[in-house]
């Protein structure tokens, strides 16, 4: 009887570093799991250093290792789709190469899948130490923002590392939009998700390509992504400023009329002037992020370019 296949996605960015030090831990995490069979997807996201050599090295010394390097840096979202797209396996998770995404709970979360009935098995970090404090709190402020004004949750502190089944992943498959966002993708896609708890854990070698401007950005790709309601919150702000004008400018004649005193106050004419502006000025702004992500979904450009690849053929493959 044939063994479950277990495909591992890693994307890489710089990461020359970390591979091997992800690899050797990988190795005692598979002799924990003797019931599959393993194989590696890296995804080399145009990096700058030597990744891709020690990709190319790795992927001569075992056929569980196959990679994917891509033309230029087209971001961990396509990474991550390209990974999952390419992945063959029975299950499929998606991992950090800088061990921030403990390997130790992948035979827990196998388990768990097998055992009771979920398609995913998630986690989520319950501690932030090692962080600065100012991305922890913005990321907070992240998460209870998005559940609020958004039809979907995302789970405080939820890693993009997870296991799920071939069925969710063809789920996620089936989303072929460029500007993704994986975490709220997971979460729209449904299937039932347990998440595993663990404390927060620092990079084994190097740094991380992740700035707090990243980040912020990232978070409001998934707020655009995933919701409305900044375009009901500009709707809503411009109603009000034009309920406000009418009843001063009501008030302006009725004083006029009534006590005959010109209008006064240039000053706050101008400041008012400017408030305005600057609402219209937002609120045209995030119409034009919503209508540049648009105008990017209809050029149907492909969410990734592949320079190079090597996909070593499975086991049970070579008689094929």
């Amino acid at each position: 009887m044939s063994k479950e296949l277990l495909s591992v996605v890693v994307p890489c960015y710089n990461e020359e570093e970390t591979i091997m030090p992800f690899i050797e831990k990988m190795k005692e995490i598979e002799a924990e799991l003797p019931q599959l069979d393993i194989e590696y997807w890296f995804v080399n996201d145009g990096s700058k250093d030597k990744t891709l050599s020690v990709l190319r090295e790795i992927s001569t010394a075992s056929d569980s290792y196959n990679y994917l390097s891509f033309s230029r840096n087209f971001g961990k979202e396509s990474a991550l789709y390209a990974g999952l797209e390419h992945a063959r396996g029975d299950y499929v998770t998606v991992m950090d190469v800088d061990l921030q995404d403990p390997p130790e709970l992948l035979p827990k979360m196998y388990h768990i899948i097998k055992e009771d009935d979920y398609d995913c098995i998630g986690t989520r970090r319950v501690t932030r130490e090692g962080e600065p404090k100012i991305r922890s709190f913005f990321a907070r402020k992240f998460y209870q923002i998005i559940n609020k004004i958004s039809n979907i949750e995302i789970v405080d502190g939820a890693r993009d590392y997870r296991l799920m089944t071939r069925q969710m992943v063809n789920a996620i498959l089936e989303l072929k939009e460029v500007n993704r966002f994986s975490k709220g993708i997971f979460s729209w896609v449904g299937f039932d998700t347990y998440y595993l708890e663990f404390e927060n854990v620092e990079r084994t070698e190097g740094e991380t390509s992740w700035s707090f401007w990243s980040l912020f950005k990232y978070s409001i790709d998934g707020i655009i992504s995933f919701s409305e309601f900044p375009l009901m919150l500009s709707a809503i702000v411009g109603l009000f400023s034009f309920v406000v004008a009418i009843i001063a400018l009501i008030f302006i004649i009725v004083r006029a009329l009534i006590l005959g005193d010109p209008t006064q106050g240039w000053p706050s004419l101008v400041c008012i002037i400017l408030a305005l502006g600057g609402l219209q000025l937002l609120s045209l702004g995030i119409v034009g992020q919503y209508l540049g992500k648009t105008f990017l979904e209809t050029k149907k450009r492909p969410i990734y370019v592949l320079k190079e690849e090597k996909i070593n053929p499975r086991g049970d493959e070579d008689g094929l």
